[in-house]
């Protein structure tokens, strides 16, 4: 490691000391894109098997893109999206549960749950996630479901095409 190199990983690493893991992991992805620097997370599955798609649709491009993701209430990405019907409204009350709170996957019930908080339920957020997951590409991805009734529990995530639909109703409505 060269003198210089060793400095600003002394560095970086003094100014991020003090932080919380989340905060930690803000900073340096909003970094990371600022400098343009290759997505370095723990590979996934997507990544091993070769497919560019994700790692790119994902890897966030912009200064105004790194900045977005730093709301602090769910109210705020919320209103910064401005979402109009029901699967926008659970495309990015599941952005958030992933991104933001960090979540591996979530359940229609914690969508809704966050979208009673500031009185915009769902009557039905099992359908407003099925049509997400029936667009081409899909937005979300059923990952798994308990149970064999049409009311068993299912996990979702939201796909890299996801991902991007809701950062881009960040700057549409920005």
């Amino acid at each position: 490691m060269e003198s210089s190199e060793f400095e600003a990983f002394k560095a970086v690493h003094d100014a991020l000391v003090d932080l919380d893991a989340e905060r930690r992991a803000r900073v340096i992805k909003s970094v990371a894109t600022l400098l343009d620097v290759a997505d370095f997370s723990a590979p996934d599955k997507e990544r091993l098997s070769g497919s560019e798609g994700p790692l790119n649709a994902t890897t966030v491009e912009t200064k105004a893109e790194a900045e977005v993701v730093d709301f602090e209430y769910f109210a705020e990405l919320f209103d910064a999206t401005d979402p109009k019907t029901g699967s926008e409204k659970a495309l990015v009350a599941a952005y958030w549960l992933q991104e933001i709170e960090g979540t591996e996957s979530f359940t229609a019930q914690s969508v809704n749950g966050l979208l009673k908080d500031l009185g915009h339920k769902l009557a039905n957020v099992t359908d407003a996630l099925s049509s997400l997951i029936n667009q081409k590409p899909q937005l979300v991805l059923q990952l798994k479901k308990s149970g064999t009734s049409k009311q068993a529990r299912k996990l979702y995530k939201l796909s890299a095409a996801g991902l991007k639909q809701v950062t881009g109703m960040m700057h549409e409505g920005g």
